[in-house]
C-alpha cells in the first residue's frame, strides 16, 4: 500500500518529491465518510497544532479497539 500510494502521488498527483514521513498509518474510508475525511486532510496542518500526530494515532487505535504497543509508535 505504501509503495503503490507513493507512486500514485508522485506520478498522478504530480508531486515527484513526495515521501512518507517517518511515522505513518493507513486506514480505509467508507464512501459516505469521504467528504469528511477529505476536509480533515485539508485542515490537517492546523489540526496538528492542537494535537500531535502520535496523540491522534493512539486515540484512533483505541477508538477502533486495536491493541498496540506504544513502544512501536514512538
Amino acid at each position: 500500500m505504501k509503495k503503490a500510494s507513493s507512486a500514485w502521488v508522485r506520478e498522478e498527483a504530480g508531486l515527484p518529491s513526495f515521501h512518507w514521513q517517518v511515522g505513518y498509518a493507513g486506514f480505509t474510508v467508507s464512501p459516505p465518510a469521504r467528504k469528511r475525511v477529505s476536509d480533515y486532510i485539508a485542515r490537517q496542518e492546523e489540526h496538528h497544532r492542537r494535537k500531535s500526530f502520535l496523540e491522534e494515532l493512539k486515540d484512533i487505535l483505541k477508538m477502533a479497539g486495536v491493541e498496540f504497543d506504544p513502544a512501536y509508535l514512538e
